[in-house]
């Protein structure tokens, strides 16, 4: 059975990382062939660093290997199909509206998962919602600040 705690960290990377990737490429005016290429770098390269990282972590809090084991591939897992969730909304949609698309998907995929770990943790799930999206709405602010400040630099 899936435990909630092991997709947490792989959901919540995915979400915010892919809406900042395509919300910062979108404002340099990225084409669409370099913002899905760089949400499957992520969904591959920086996956599987962050899955060992986890992993690492898991072994030196001596968790039995096993659940280390499983821990790190429901991450990894979690993580992949949630930035590949990203890259259908590129595909499908005109460039303009990706961006916008992201940033919803992104903000319903953390909200959601913050809820549900709330409710695991017995806490209330609204303050942790909203602070959760604060942090969020920094990451995709900055990278679309980066991404208007290279096209501007770059024209």
């Amino acid at each position: 059975m899936l435990k909630l705690s092991r997709m947490s960290y792989g959901g919540t990377a995915a979400a915010v990382t892919s809406t900042a990737l395509v919300s910062g490429l979108s404002a340099a005016h990225a084409t669409k062939p370099i913002i899905v290429s760089a949400l499957l770098i992520a969904a591959v390269a920086d996956n599987l660093i962050d899955a060992l990282s986890i992993h690492v972590f898991q072994e030196s809090e001596r968790l039995e290997p096993k659940d280390a084991l499983s821990g790190t591939i429901t991450n990894f897992a979690t993580r992949l199909l949630l930035c590949v969730s990203f890259v259908a909304l590129v595909l499908l949609l005109p460039p303009a509206h990706a961006s916008a698309a992201a940033i919803v998907w992104g903000i319903a995929l953390l909200a959601t998962l913050t809820y549900l770990v709330a409710r695991e943790r017995g806490v209330k799930p609204m303050p942790e919602v909203i602070k959760h999206l604060l942090v969020a709405a920094a990451a995709i602010l900055i990278s679309k600040g980066v991404g208007y400040g290279i096209e501007a630099a770059l024209r």
